[in-house]
C-alpha cells in the first residue's frame, strides 16, 4: 500500500515496548491480561509516572519466553502509545488493564533490560490531518455503526467521531476481521483519506 510520508517530529525518546499480534490506533481501547514480572513492572512504572508503553505488532517469533535460546520476537516498525486508563483484578487472579492509543512513532532502534523487557528509541510521526468522510464513503460509516451495536464493541467504551474520517478510518480497521499485517498496512498509512479508500476495498473484498 503507498501512503503520506512518514516524516519524523522529534529526536527520539525511549519507552518500554510490548509486542503483540494486535494493531492498536490512535484513540482505541485495548484490554490486556498482564501476568509476566517484566510486564507487571512496566505497568507499574508506566502508571506511577503517567507514561504510555508501546504497543507493536510481532512480524515474527514470540513474545512469550520459551525457555533456553529465546529471542525477542522481530517487530514492525511503526507502533502506537498505550496509555493506561483503567485497570483491576480478572477473575484467575490476574491483572487486567485497558489502554487508550495515542500518538504513533516509528522504532528507531531496540535494546533488552536485564528482565527481558524490550525498550524502543521512537520519534513519533506527525498528527494525521482532519478530514471529513465524504458521500462515497458513508457505506463504511454504517458499517462501523453496525459493528459498534456488538455487545463486545460496546463493553469496550470506544468514543467514535462518524463525521472524523481518522475516527471512522482508525476504528473500521481495528474492528473489521482481517489479518493483523493488514491492520499495521491501515496503521502506517498518514492520510486517512487513503485508509478510508484502502478500507473500502477491503470491506468489497470480504463481501466477495
Amino acid at each position: 500500500m503507498s501512503g503520506g510520508s512518514l516524516s519524523l517530529v522529534d529526536t527520539g525518546v525511549e519507552m518500554p515496548l510490548f509486542p503483540l499480534r494486535v494493531v492498536l490506533f490512535d484513540g482505541g481501547r485495548l484490554p490486556l491480561q498482564i501476568f509476566e514480572t517484566r510486564y507487571l513492572d512496566m505497568v507499574g512504572r508506566c502508571m506511577k509516572a503517567s507514561e504510555p508503553f508501546g504497543v507493536v505488532l510481532i512480524r515474527a517469533g514470540s513474545d512469550a519466553r520459551l525457555g533456553e535460546g529465546w529471542q525477542q520476537p522481530d517487530i514492525f516498525e511503526v507502533g502506537t502509545e498505550g496509555h493506561i486508563v483503567d485497570f483491576n483484578q480478572l477473575p484467575n487472579g490476574q491483572l487486567g488493564i485497558v489502554v487508550r492509543g495515542g500518538r504513533k512513532f516509528r522504532v528507531l532502534s531496540t535494546r533488552e533490560q536485564s528482565d527481558y523487557l524490550l525498550l524502543g528509541k521512537v520519534q513519533y510521526l506527525p498528527p494525521e490531518p482532519e478530514l471529513v468522510v465524504g458521500t462515497e464513503h458513508q457505506d463504511l460509516v454504517e458499517i462501523l455503526k453496525q459493528l459498534t451495536k456488538h455487545p463486545a464493541v460496546e463493553k469496550l467504551g470506544l468514543e467514535i467521531d462518524f463525521s472524523d474520517a481518522r475516527s471512522v478510518g482508525a476504528r473500521l480497521a481495528e474492528l473489521l476481521p482481517i489479518e493483523p499485517e493488514i491492520k499495521q498496512s491501515l496503521l502506517k498509512l498518514q492520510l486517512p483519506r487513503e485508509r478510508l479508500a484502502e478500507l473500502a476495498r477491503l470491506v468489497h473484498k470480504l463481501r466477495g
